[in-house]
């Protein structure tokens, strides 16, 4: 059984109980979320939801089915099948004594993360960019002791259909 990554992109009204309605039809048929962001769209009466989940497409097409039926949901896409763009923002503290400080400011550099917050024994940095760049970062900052972290799960958008026509004399 072929269980992959799906990045489900599910556009809703921005109404009361329409995130508990998707998150129970996951839990009543017993599919898993693997991350949910939630946000309104540039029009304040929908929101979007990026969904990641596993399973194979039997269970997929499932999943995408339940979610046309719901109440609310205006249009429900698996960006897995085509091209998209997605991301993911952690905030990371880490130990940092004088003698880790310049290794974990290192690490931060080389994923272009960002210093937020600087204590006597700590440093928290943001990351933000792919799941196996923030895998990457993780496992770097790992030995140096990770005190906290929070991820904010997958975000991700369809890439703009290729519309651009060349430019200059070809005629």
């Amino acid at each position: 059984m072929n269980d992959e990554r799906h990045v489900i992109s599910v556009l809703v009204e921005n109404k009361p109980g329409v995130l508990a309605r998707v998150a129970g039809m996951f839990s009543g048929r017993a599919f898993n979320i693997d991350s949910l962001a939630v946000a309104p769209t540039a029009d304040n009466s929908y929101s979007r939801m990026t969904i990641v989940t596993h399973g194979s497409e039997q269970i997929i097409e499932q999943i995408i089915k339940q979610l046309r039926k719901l109440i609310n949901v205006v249009k429900v896409q698996d960006l897995t099948k085509g091209d998209y763009v997605d991301r993911e923002l952690v905030l990371v503290r880490v130990k940092a004594t004088a003698a880790k400080r310049a290794e974990v400011l290192r690490i931060t550099d080389i994923f272009r993360g960002k210093v937020c917050d600087v204590s006597h024994d700590s440093i928290t940095v943001e990351v933000s960019g792919t799941q196996s760049k923030i895998e990457a970062v993780l496992e770097l900052l790992s030995p140096v002791g990770i005190t906290e972290l929070i991820r904010t799960g997958a975000i991700a958008i369809p890439r703009a259909k290729k519309t651009l026509k060349p430019t200059g004399n070809s005629e």
